[in-house]
């Protein structure tokens, strides 16, 4: 959603770290969304029951080559030939036909593998709008599109996914903001099975169902469940999210939980307490099963806070939290540039439905074309620094160390950039790092931060980290994941990843990825996909700016972990016939469309979605 805060410079001191660099991969890239006639879309019903089931949405999302991002992945902690994924999944917005618009629904998808993540089968969590199958009645869900999915399994096969949902079914302008669990259970005959029957959707938290993002609107979702079977929490859900308030200003984090397998959740209550903006929470179950939820605060001007990590604690099972305590200050990597609406063509139907990405106001977070432009001329992606953490749920020797990795500035590098774009703020370009911290929750004590990987050219961005390990002889096992620009040929801190002097625009991204063996002290990192990609692809808002989403994601069981991106190598490039002439980016950000304009100068909308131009996708791999 496009709900955002930019915090302005807070001084850190950092411990720098150097880890092992390795130019190899770990395996075959394996892609999870198969909406090109490559395998299809089956139902959820389908999947569990054998029993045939379709609908005009899951037709569209086979034939669709669609946009899909912000992945998640779970490995299932009972047997790791079982991993589940999910993203935002664009596959259904043509389910009507491209003259009919996008008008379908953006929902959550479900993808499965039964084969250590070497092959998935795609499909959609039950509840969408077009859904009429068997499974419909047991959701929830009263919204047109789902989004920020986040997984997490417990103890007895069930999987439970996250989500954020908004925007009426009716078409108004109403967004519900509302966020919600489903789940799924072991669908019977052995835990190859687990995770495979849907169980039902529970709302946790309903928004207030004000038009336009204002009144009260829940987002940024995080999930875990215990799965440690120690008898104290055991089987437990607990679900955080951030909730806005666009009539009042002012974000706060909230917090639920789940004791009967997410069937229901308690009410949410705010655990961020006075801190007046907040965002990005997670959660880490310990090895005695106690909770610590971090996040990021912004240095907004309304409050006192600055941009740190804070996190709370919870001995009884996240019955209640102690209050807020710093973690760690840090320089944010927020990029930043100012707003220059150009005029915008007429069109007869917009490409977008309500529930995509639409374009900033004022400071900008992410710039392409027409309303969403930019002063510097840049096209970029929107990110901000964010932190994620994780525990070890089988660690009984340090029951109390949690790990978190966020991507902020590296000290030293910062530079005048010439221009309005910044990442420390408008005209402040630095390199963005991976830090890493292990914090002991009992003592407050602290190891770090330090760089998992001080490459010297190229910004990593978008960090996630996991540790669980049942084998004791795998104790002290922690995988991490990012995004990793060292392969932009146009790389300068003075200007967005993928973007060159002359406003181009190039492949730059790669997913990289990280182990450690001894609790985070040493780390060995290795490039895990295998074609570097642009990220700055025009896609959303019309055909007009870049979405990459706000996260990747890895999950792990002992030596055995999975990562997931966003992928945009399916992309098909195009000429925009809206830009005459061609604007800075020189058509290296256009993405392939057919539109046809009348006697009066009004744009027909995109004739030919299908096409590869919105082919953006998800992928996977072994991670070291």
């Amino acid at each position: 959603m496009r709900l955002f805060l930019v915090g302005a410079v807070a001084a850190c001191l950092t411990v720098l770290f150097v880890g092992a660099v390795s130019a190899s991969t770990p395996g075959t890239d394996v892609k999870l969304t198969h909406d090109a006639n490559d395998g299809g879309y089956v139902s959820a019903y389908t999947l569990a029951t054998g029993n045939p089931y379709t609908d005009d949405t899951l037709d569209e999302c086979s034939i669709s080559r669609g946009r899909q991002n912000e992945p998640a992945i779970a490995v299932d902690p009972r047997n790791t030939d079982v991993i589940l994924g999910s993203s935002n999944d664009y596959c259904g917005v043509y389910n009507r036909g491209a003259a009919a618009g996008a008008v379908g629904p953006i929902w959550l998808g479900y993808y499965r593998s039964e084969d250590s993540g070497h092959s998935f089968v795609s499909s959609l969590v039950p509840g969408y709008p077009d859904d009429q199958s068997p499974y419909r009645s047991l959701s929830q869900a009263r919204t047109a599109s789902a989004g920020d999915p986040v997984i997490a399994w417990d103890a007895q096969g069930r999987a439970f996914f996250g989500s954020e949902s908004s925007d009426d079914p009716a078409g108004s302008l109403k967004t519900f903001g509302d966020v919600f669990v489903a789940r799924y259970v072991n669908s019977g005959g052995g835990t190859i099975n687990d995770g495979k029957r849907y169980a039902g959707t529970t709302i946790v938290a309903r928004g207030s169902s004000a038009p336009s993002l204002l009144g009260k609107f829940n987002d940024k979702t995080a999930i875990e469940a215990d799965h440690n079977t120690d008898g104290r929490c055991d089987n437990n859900v607990y679900f955080a999210y951030s909730r806005f308030t666009g009539n009042r200003g002012g974000v706060g984090i909230y917090f639920s939980r789940s004791t009967n397998h997410g069937a229901t959740f308690t009410h949410p209550y705010k655990v961020s307490q006075t801190i007046s903006d907040v965002q990005f929470p997670d959660i880490a179950v310990t090895g005695n099963s106690n909770l610590y939820l971090v996040f990021r605060s912004f240095n907004s001007g309304r409050g006192p806070e600055q941009d740190s990590l804070y996190y709370v604690k919870s001995t009884d099972c996240g019955a209640t939290f102690t209050r807020p305590r710093v973690l760690q200050n840090f320089i944010p990597n927020d990029a930043v540039d100012e707003s220059s609406p150009e005029a915008a063509p007429r069109q007869s139907q917009a490409d977008d439905s309500a529930g995509e990405e639409g374009a900033d106001a004022g400071a900008a977070r992410d710039c392409g074309d027409f309303a969403d432009a930019c002063t510097s001329g840049y096209t970029f992606f929107r990110r901000d620094t964010q932190p994620r953490a994780t525990a070890d749920q089988f660690d009984t020797a340090h029951p109390n160390w949690f790990y978190v990795v966020y991507d902020a500035s590296k000290p030293g590098t910062e530079e005048d950039t010439g221009t309005t774009y910044g990442t420390e703020e408008p005209g402040v370009g630095s390199q963005a790092g991976i830090y890493f911290l292990r914090v002991n929750g009992a003592t407050g004590g602290k190891f770090g931060p330090n760089l998992i990987d001080n490459e010297e050219t190229g910004h990593q961005v978008f960090p996630d980290i996991s540790a669980d390990n049942p084998d004791s002889s795998s104790r002290g096992t922690l995988h991490a994941i990012w995004w990793d620009s060292r392969n932009d040929e146009c790389y300068s801190v003075t200007r967005p990843i993928g973007n060159c002097a002359d406003l181009t625009t190039v492949p730059s991204l790669d997913a990289w990825a990280a182990a450690s063996s001894n609790y985070g002290t040493n780390w060995g990192s290795t490039r895990v996909s295998d074609v570097t990609t642009n990220p700055n692809y025009e896609q959303f808002d019309n055909r007009a700016v870049p979405f990459a989403g706000d996260y990747l994601y890895v999950s792990s069981v002992n030596d055995f972990a999975y990562g997931v991106w966003t992928d945009w190598r399916d992309t098909v490039q195009g000429t925009d016939p809206r830009e005459d002439p061609e604007d800075e980016d020189g058509g290296t950000a256009d993405v392939k469309q057919c539109r046809t304009q009348d006697t009066s100068g009004t744009w027909s909308g995109d004739q030919c979605p299908h096409d590869g131009g919105l082919d953006q996708n998800i992928y996977g791999d072994l991670a070291p």
